[in-house]
């Protein structure tokens, strides 16, 4: 699938610089068209062949076969904080996502416009959390909901995820159902008003900024003065994260893998608070 993926980048590139009306050029583009459609049905078939696994329950060993094989071959090219390749592309596909009906979503003032979690950074998160069936993984601010999703799907935690925008919610739920995935659960809601009891692992991959952040790390801060959890970053968000004094970074930050804090002894937090 790799090499079929690499493949079908250098057809994408090539095809638009075919000059239409030159014959050969257009013999050329045709046979290029029909090997790209080829290899659209041999990915589409694999996407396929992972849904059914996920869908009977079972450990997803294809999906994570194909993942750490495209990250593997996508490791030495340069990569930033919005950067996506061709493991989103095996993630999009398995996951079937329909664009939302409304297409016109704007963000309101401190909120940041959608963009989904790069794939390679939700593996990441998986790795460094090690999510198990003790754990509630909480996304505030989900969009379509991709990191509950994989979590759900890689993990035997349960998941959730809380987003204002409606048609991302009803994406992510119909995403869930046709997966069979009964531990990923999708709220509508403000991440102000959100109820932080549940978790044991939060999310934050910058969805807003000003004082909705600093409200969300509010209730975050008064939740761990009475237990312990951890806070998973990504983006700008995480410069501001790390000023937290009652939260301490688990490992050094790096600027593109996921950046994990546990919060510190509640009653360290206590007198922070005070």
């Amino acid at each position: 699938m790799t090499a079929r993926l690499a493949a079908l980048d250098r057809l994408d590139a090539c095809l638009p610089l075919l000059p239409a009306a030159d014959e050969n050029a257009s013999e050329l583009h045709g046979r290029a068209r029909t090997l790209s459609d080829r290899l659209e049905t041999a990915n589409l078939a694999v996407h396929e062949a992972i849904r059914a696994e996920i869908r009977s329950g079972a450990r997803p060993d294809m999906l994570l076969h194909w993942a750490h094989a495209l990250m593997d071959r996508n490791s030495a090219r340069p990569s930033g904080v919005h950067h996506y390749d061709s493991l989103d592309e095996l993630v999009t596909g398995v996951l079937g996502f329909d664009e939302p009906e409304d297409s016109g979503i704007r963000p309101e003032p401190e909120k940041v416009l959608y963009q989904p979690t790069p794939a390679r950074l939700i593996f990441n998160l998986l790795e460094e959390t090690r999510l198990t069936a003790n754990d509630v993984l909480v996304d505030l601010g989900s969009g379509m909901g991709h990191v509950p999703l994989l979590a759900a799907i890689c993990t035997p935690a349960h998941c959730i995820g809380i987003e204002v925008e409606q048609a991302y919610i009803d994406r992510a739920r119909q995403c869930a159902q046709r997966l069979h995935l009964r531990r990923a659960h999708f709220i509508r809601q403000d991440a102000r008003d959100a109820d932080c009891k549940a978790g044991t692992v939060f999310y934050l991959y910058t969805p807003f900024s000003g004082s909705i952040l600093r409200r969300v790390l509010d209730r975050l801060r008064h939740e761990a003065s009475t237990r312990t959890f951890r806070v998973c970053t990504y983006g700008p968000c995480a410069e501001t994260v790390a000023r937290e004094p009652w939260l301490k970074a688990e490992q050094e930050p790096q600027a593109q893998r996921i950046t994990v804090f546990a919060t510190r002894a509640a009653s360290s937090t206590r007198q922070s608070s005070a």
